[in-house]
């Protein structure tokens, strides 16, 4: 049933505001529909990120990825709007200028306002 649906990854915010700014402004998606509580955002491929209203989380794993076909010139741009990428080195994962490769794919994180690691990815050509 499920292999159909569209997927719609659900984060939480502290202030709906400042996490707009952040999505809007410095992602550059679209706003879907806003209320006191909710925000709901345009992605690629008819996906969606919904955020909701509710005290801070602690999550300290990937909440969801974009898949790029440029992931260095993403990286480039997000950083030139003031994106703070995460540098990692850890057994098997070690970013250089913000990038990992880990299997086939090539991966950089960063943090949203409200505290929300993103992921950014482009798989690697076999």
């Amino acid at each position: 049933m499920l292999a159909n649906a569209k997927a719609i990854p659900t984060l939480p915010a502290v202030d709906l505001a400042r996490a707009r700014n952040f999505y809007e402004g410095k992602l550059g998606l679209k706003v879907l529909e806003q209320n006191d509580n909710e925000l709901r955002l345009e992605c690629g491929g008819g996906s969606e990120i919904y955020l909701y209203k509710r005290a801070p989380t602690k999550a300290d794993h990937t909440a969801f990825a974009f898949q790029l076909t440029d992931l260095d010139k993403e990286v480039k741009e997000l950083k030139g709007k003031g994106v703070v990428f995460e540098e990692y080195d850890l057994p098997g994962l070690k970013t250089v200028n913000s990038i990992a490769t880990t299997g086939n794919e090539r991966a950089a994180w960063f943090k949203d306002t409200e505290g929300n690691i993103i992921g950014v990815a482009q798989q690697q050509k076999r």
